[in-house]
Formats: structure tokens, sequence, C-alpha cells
């Protein structure tokens, strides 16, 4: 059982890492655990994902056991950060759901060319 969210994302990847850089400084209190795709296996209560899984999105793990992927997980995050819950609202909008989700998948299957530079050899 986890005691606080995980999110699982691509250590490698200079576009993901600048991302998640930018989460903990929002997450001023600390309430997200940082787990990447490598460490992953090494936390106790997280489901098992494929390499492709985590390859193809972040993943978070909430206390009780939801898992969410891709833009999906946006919604959640927002829950644990400071002011979140301001922005969170705009996730109802009709359709905007969908459009964050093709959004994600086009960009996640682009990410290797916005940031990484020499960092992941992608």
């Amino acid at each position: 059982m986890l005691i606080r969210p995980v999110l699982v994302y691509d250590g490698q990847c200079g576009f993901c890492r600048k991302w998640i850089s930018r989460l903990r400084r929002w997450d001023r209190g600390g309430r997200i655990e940082y787990v990447t795709a490598r460490e992953r296996n090494s936390v106790s209560g997280l489901p098992r994902f494929t390499d492709d899984a985590v390859a193809r999105a972040m993943h978070l793990v909430t206390p009780d056991g939801r898992v969410l992927a891709g833009a999906r997980a946006l919604p959640a995050l927002l829950d644990y950060l400071p002011g979140g819950a301001l922005v969170r609202p705009l996730f109802r909008i009709p359709g905007l759901p969908w459009v964050a989700d093709r959004f994600y998948a086009w960009l996640a299957a682009r990410r290797h060319r916005f940031g990484c530079g020499e960092s992941c050899g992608m």
C-alpha cells in the first residue's frame, strides 16, 4: 500500500526530466513521489508495468490503487499540487479529455525530439 501517489516517468528522456523538474518545484509540499521507469520495480506497492507501457506514457499510482496513464493522470495529479484544484475543472470541459489524450500521445511519441539533446541517445 502506498502512502502517497507515485509518478513513474522516463528518467532517460531529457524532455521528461525537464517536466518532472517543473512538477517537483510546483509540488512544494513533496506530496508526490517521483520514480524513474528504471527504478519502478524497486518501489513496494507499485503494480508491474511493461517496458512498453512506461515508454508510451507516465503513470500515476494513487494511494487507493488507481493507475492513470498519460493525459488521464493530469487531473489526478492536480489534486496533489498547490492550486491544482483551480485548474482541475478545465478537464470537465466537453472534449478536453479527448484532446488531451490525443495531444499527450502525439507529444510522447515525439518527446525525444524536444529537449533531449545528447542526454537520452534516442
